[in-house]
């Protein structure tokens, strides 16, 4: 992927970019079966591992998040060099297109309503950040993260003429982040649009993302991961499951979708009743995953809590647990009330096969028998596992 950041020395965030794709697929095969075979047990070979799964190398970035820098009058939108100034990006070639071409547009939005940005070496300014989402259909959620409320009213002022030149927008909001520390978002959210969501069809299934809910930053990759997790899950024809770290329910959702399109008397009989329960710490990612059920009939509930304390404090386990937590993995308490619990199988889908490592060290009962990679950030070291567990 030809890029002019990287051969400038502007940006080495794609640090395999200068690896042909196919040898970066291959390096991270090698990675995770280096990290995941030695946990199969007394035969390694019982592992079924699965082709990786290959992303497209430019445009794949469906959420950018823009430090933005310079003045006023001259915005960066990117990210910042090592004196902690702007450095601009708006050509970035892994960005979706429909984030790449309003990037100029957004910029002069910035200029015209004097929005000025925040100077990290001198602690003052306002805008720290845009975040940009966009869905299959190019609609687009905008959030422009602020340090106060001192730029909210010329924000507004001017949004008409944005969303005019714009008609893709869905959903617009400032985001307050008072505080002058390193974390992307603060806690209090504002919407300037009466859309409060934005829609992601995933082919017969929709999700709603709320502004603070995590989503996948590879939309076509995290498809792909959901409909591989939901087929593996329906081989298995549990009874009830767990989608612990649920995010916006894309585990969960899928396994119920997937569960309802099974028609035949014999899948009918053998199946039964079904229902599903996420659990995700973030109260809008539990609303969004709530929404899209609603919308889809889904038999799935959504929880706000902590999935580690949820998980231990429940008297019985499903037949299937589902696990997508963040990089630093399950941590031993979790891992230890799986391997306790009786649990038949586990679905972990990990995005740090390290942790991964860990926690399958911590349950020796649940050996890995079906493994896939995922490439969801290509041109870096990073890649999502898909591991399917079952109780020796």
């Amino acid at each position: 992927m030809p890029c002019a950041y990287f051969d400038a020395g502007t940006c080495r965030s794609c640090s395999l970019l200068d690896v042909a794709y196919g040898d970066q697929l291959a390096g991270k095969q090698a990675r995770a079966r280096e990290l995941i075979d030695a946990f199969a047990g007394p035969d390694r070979r019982s592992i079924d591992w699965l082709a990786p799964v290959a992303s497209e190398t430019a445009g794949f970035r469906t959420k950018a998040k823009l430090v933005i820098g310079g003045t006023a009058d001259a915005p960066t939108l990117g990210i910042l060099d090592g004196e902690q100034h702007g450095v601009d990006l708006e050509g970035c070639p892994i960005v979706a297109e429909p984030i790449r071409s309003v990037l100029p547009t957004l910029a002069a939005f910035i200029t015209m309503a004097r929005l000025v940005p925040y100077d990290i070496p001198a602690r003052r300014g306002e805008l720290k950040y845009l975040i940009v989402t966009t869905n299959a259909r190019g609609e687009l959620m905008l959030r422009f993260v602020l340090r106060s409320t001192e730029s909210i009213g010329r924000i507004r002022k001017h949004l008409p003429a944005l969303r005019a030149r714009l008609t893709q927008l869905r959903v617009v909001t400032v985001n307050l982040l008072p505080e002058h520390k390193a974390v992307l978002e603060g806690e209090d959210e504002l919407w300037l649009t009466d859309e409060r969501a934005l829609e992601l069809p995933f082919d017969d299934l929709t999700l709603s993302l709320l502004p603070r809910s995590f989503v996948q930053t590879n939309e076509s990759i995290a498809a792909r991961l959901y409909a591989t997790g939901a087929a593996w899950a329906a081989e298995l024809a549990p009874a009830s499951a767990w989608d612990l770290y649920c995010g916006v329910g894309g585990f969960a959702l899928h396994l119920a979708a997937a569960r309802r399109s099974l028609r035949s008397s014999e899948a009918a009989s053998r199946n039964g009743p079904f229902r599903v329960t996420g659990v995700e710490l973030s109260e809008d990612a539990v609303a969004s995953a709530t929404m899209a059920a609603a919308s889809a009939n889904l038999d799935a509930a959504f929880i706000a809590a902590d999935a580690t304390q949820w998980a231990l404090a429940q008297a019985s386990a499903p037949d299937l647990v589902v696990v997508n937590p963040p990089r630093r993995g399950l941590g031993p308490e979790l891992a230890g009330w799986l391997e306790a619990s009786g649990v038949r199988h586990v679905l972990y889908s990990s995005c740090n096969a390290e942790s991964l490592a860990r926690d399958l060290a911590a349950m020796p009962s649940l050996r890995p028998t079906r493994a896939q990679v995922f490439d969801m950030f290509p041109h870096t070291a990073h890649f999502e596992t898909l591991v399917l567990l079952e109780r020796a």
